[in-house]
């Protein structure tokens, strides 16, 4: 897939406002609601702390994600707004946004990635768990949510 790109992008820039927009309307018809009420700063995807990638395919945007320093002794990064649009779907897109998204925290030198997920998006579960990731204890806004699955990968 030699006409995907991969860039970082400030979490507020319009581009990537519109992915996330997007986001959380499939997470919305998923779980009800706003889709994820997560507290989120966009400063927290500003390198060296984090970052927000967005992928181009042949120049149109067509998927997201970053990650935010989680703090703790583990130095760990969490993962977060992961996205593609339907369309693009099974082509290698996430799979490639997601070793971006891991590259990016190990230059920064955090030593693992963990996420949040939940059991209605079994896509993001395939990607993560063929990608190497296996379930660790419960964290974050939805830890103690029915559905909730919380994954960790050392980098």
């Amino acid at each position: 897939m030699t006409e995907l790109e991969i860039h970082p992008r400030r979490f507020d820039s319009p581009e990537a406002r519109r992915l996330i927009a997007v986001t959380l309307a499939d997470l919305g018809e998923r779980y009800g609601g706003d889709g994820d009420e997560t507290p989120v700063d966009p400063a927290e995807f500003t390198p060296p702390n984090g970052e927000f990638l967005i992928a181009y395919l042949a120049g149109e945007p067509v998927g997201c994600g970053g990650w935010r320093s989680h703090g703790g002794p583990d130095d760990a990064a969490e993962l977060k707004r992961m996205y593609t649009v339907p369309a693009v779907r099974g082509r290698g897109v996430a799979r490639a946004l997601l070793a971006a998204i891991e590259r990016s925290a190990r230059e920064r030198g955090r030593k693992r990635v963990i996420l949040e997920t939940g059991d209605k998006q079994p896509e993001a579960i395939g990607l993560y768990t063929s990608a190497g990731y296996e379930r660790i204890p419960n964290f974050g806004y939805y830890k103690d949510e029915p559905g909730c699955l919380s994954y960790g990968r050392t980098l």
